[in-house]
């Protein structure tokens, strides 16, 4: 038998909240708990229809198609032959629209918030943050945004734009962003993105990689990022911002013109109607070139066909029950991320509304919602949400801290039906009068509706799933993709409530596990199969634009035909046939936001410090910075030491929490210098007194770091950095 798909008991009661009731008084409501449940038991069962999915939860999700060690896994309903396509005859992108908009012609797509006022506020310490006041969404529908995009296109072939060309999008997630991709679906040219976060050199390298001649942007990226660069990018003839003309551009080289996209969609909608159809794309072409950080810290742009995206979209679609015209998805995420693309594209297929938002206005709480005024959830109430675990794990910070600022009833009732949910969860079971009492002023932190929440880019913790499906009501759908492989890989089915499980091989694809003996995992472990994570079916894509050694080693085609992506990810196959992520193969690490850390490169670019002898970089996927062990020289901090007035033993200084914060400085004035993004720069570290040598097992006999070793080595430090408690 396999495990119960429901949270074991035992993991159940480490997540509990803890309370200070007398004990007395703790029984007696413990009894009166006990009466309500049986009943209701009963009844509840009866009319919740909750026996099939219990049912459901505890049923195989995937199996091997051959007894052979290393066979690959693929879902019970994908046996015989893996799905490709969303609807018959929509195999690419274009037709995949067209279709929608046939079906959906008058219904709402993609909506935005009207700004009503932009304030500026004042803070205590002098910063002035700027507010705005926001209205109502307002909604194109399936035909506005396809007329738009038709314009958009046949506007782009007048500027000179040719099929299967690239052409670069740099620009906050909004309806613009989807309209002006649809266009370039349409007419086949190939839709360059990359992240509106990413630094100048990281954007010269793409643009260049790539040799586009036009951009599509916002003023204000135009203002803060493209003006500083455009000199660097020669090829560039042609900007178009997607939110009117910016006050000043007179800055730009000569040949670089401004264009706004109102003005490019008032060309094509005037060109002659009899001009030649544009070129529409076939399956195999390229629809998305996607920009990712690799493990040197240059950019890779991963090549994404049509069919890539369709198979993508197909197996995440499956894993949505009634997905479609009621449906309301909003939209924040970085569009340049194969998440959200994919999301969205599940969405607009399948009849969905989107409504726009960012992560400075998502909550009444955000940033830039002025106080009093309500932020897009409240005013959206979407049924559907995709988070990456930073911020689920904000929020859950958030709530837990107003629980201890409550009055001692109040939170004492809370941490009981907390406690009470999480012991009907692990049995599979509801609690609607919880939720209606207890939970439905948190849930309206989201809006009230959501019905799946769905998290991906980098894993969530336990404690933070369970209390999203405590607090918010809903499932939590986990999914593991990699850019490579259209973002598809699994998703947990939303009747599954362990956790720490990523879900079987979605309907697109299938999933093998290989041995790495350097690591010590094979397919042929018992009780779960392990090895690194190899993802096969149309939805892995081409492979890394000019980048073909890098491709050959990502990716192999077998004796079959079937194209397979090597992850580095090492995983474990459940015998109901989901899959774990329990290891790395890579030094590359996708911090909780989803930025990826290079852990190499970081080092490569601290260690030759004067202060530094050694330096080992480490980052967790469950949070949001870098730290390091360092091992100092020895003179270099005695000196530093000196200067700051701080005596004691070498231990000392090593074990001095001031000297710490010292070097930390010294560590990050060289990494600005180095050029290293923000996010790769240690926020904390811990000072050796001992050197790393071979016969410590911390380094190899060429001197090579021992990751893992050095990880067993530095735990309580590790635990410490990230405040965990430590006995």
């Amino acid at each position: 038998m396999f495990p119960n798909s429901f949270l074991e008991p035992s993991q159940a009661a480490k997540m509990k909240l803890k309370h200070n009731i007398n004990p007395v008084l703790l029984q007696l409501i413990n009894f009166i708990i006990l009466m309500y449940t049986l009943v209701t038991y009963i009844p509840w069962y009866i009319l919740s229809g909750s026996k099939q999915a219990i049912e459901k939860a505890k049923q195989v999700k995937a199996r091997p198609v051959n007894n052979k060690a290393g066979g690959a896994y693929r879902s019970v309903n994908s046996l015989h032959c893996l799905a490709s396509v969303l609807y018959p005859g929509c195999d690419t992108l274009d037709k995949v629209f067209k279709y929608a908009k046939t079906k959906f012609k008058d219904k709402k797509l993609l909506g935005t918030r009207e700004i009503l006022k932009e304030e500026d506020e004042i803070q205590p310490s002098g910063k002035v943050f700027k507010k705005v006041i926001l209205g109502k969404y307002t909604w194109l529908s399936y035909e506005d945004v396809y007329i738009k995009a038709v314009n958009f296109g046949n506007g782009l072939a007048v500027l000179g734009q040719q099929p299967k060309t690239n052409i670069a999008i740099f620009c906050e997630t909004r309806a613009e962003w989807m309209i002006a991709a649809q266009a370039c679906f349409m007419c086949n040219y190939q839709l360059v993105t990359l992240y509106a976060t990413l630094g100048g050199p990281a954007i010269v390298h793409g643009l260049n990689e790539t040799e586009v001649t036009t951009i599509i942007t916002s003023k204000e990226l135009m203002q803060t990022k493209l003006k500083e660069i455009v000199s660097q990018v020669p090829l560039l003839r042609h900007i178009i911002t997607v939110d009117g003309k910016p006050t000043m551009w007179s800055e730009f080289p000569k040949g670089v013109i401004v264009h706004t996209m109102a003005s490019v969609q008032a060309m094509g909608a005037k060109a002659d109607a009899g001009h030649k159809q544009p070129s529409r794309p076939v399956p195999s072409d390229i629809a998305v070139i996607m920009y990712t950080s690799g493990s040197t810290g240059i950019p890779k742009g991963v090549m994404i066909s049509h069919c890539n995206i369709i198979a993508g979209i197909t197996g995440m679609a499956e894993r949505i029950p009634n997905l479609g015209e009621k449906d309301i998805y909003i939209g924040y995420l970085p569009l340049a991320h194969v998440l959200e693309l994919s999301a969205e594209l599940v969405c607009l297929s399948h009849g969905c509304r989107i409504g726009y938002s960012s992560p400075q206005t998502l909550a009444d709480q955000s940033s830039k919602i002025k106080k009093g005024s309500k932020g897009d959830v409240t005013t959206l109430k979407p049924t559907l949400m995709a988070a990456v675990p930073e911020i689920m794990d904000r929020i859950y910070k958030n709530v837990m801290n107003k629980v201890n600022e409550m009055t001692s009833f109040q939170r004492n009732l809370f941490i009981l039906a907390y406690n009470y949910k999480m012991e009907q969860i692990s049995k599979g079971y509801t609690t609607p009068l919880c939720d209606s009492l207890i939970f439905r002023k948190v849930r309206m932190l989201l809006g009230g509706k959501i019905r799946i929440l769905l998290c991906g880019g980098a894993p969530l913790s336990a404690a933070t799933q369970r209390f999203m499906n405590i607090c918010f009501c809903c499932p939590v759908g986990q999914g593991y993709g990699l850019t490579e492989s259209a973002g598809a890989g699994t998703i947990t089915e939303v009747w599954d409530y362990t956790t720490g499980r990523v879900g079987a091989p979605l309907v697109c694809c299938e999933i093998k596990l290989m041995n790495w003996e350097e690591g010590g995992y094979y397919n042929t472990d018992k009780p779960y199969p392990r090895g690194e994570i190899l993802i096969g079916g149309q939805n892995v894509t081409a492979g890394y634009y000019k980048n073909e050694a890098r491709t050959k080693k990502d990716f192999t085609v077998d004796e079959n035909g079937q194209r397979w992506l090597h992850t580095g990810d090492i995983g474990e196959f459940h015998h109901d046939g989901c899959l774990k992520i329990i290891d790395r193969k890579k030094d590359l690490v996708k911090l909780q936001a989803g930025e990826y850390v290079s852990l190499g490169k970081v080092e490569a670019a601290l260690k030759n410090l004067p202060l530094v002898d050694n330096i080992c970089v480490y980052a967790s996927s469950f949070h949001s910075y870098v730290i390091g062990f360092v091992v100092p020289n020895q003179k270099e901090l005695a000196e530093l030491a000196r200067k700051k007035g701080f005596k004691g033993t070498w231990e000392e200084i090593c074990n001095s929490p001031e000297m710490e914060k010292e070097v930390l400085k010294v560590l990050a004035e060289a990494a600005m210098a180095a050029n290293l993004e923000k996010f790769e720069i240690p926020v904390k570290i811990r000072l050796s007194p001992d050197p790393w040598t071979p016969e410590t097992g911390l380094v190899t006999d060429a001197f090579k770091l021992k990751r893992k070793e050095l990880t067993a080595y530095y735990q309580m430090d590790i635990d410490r950095m990230y405040g965990k408690n430590v006995k």
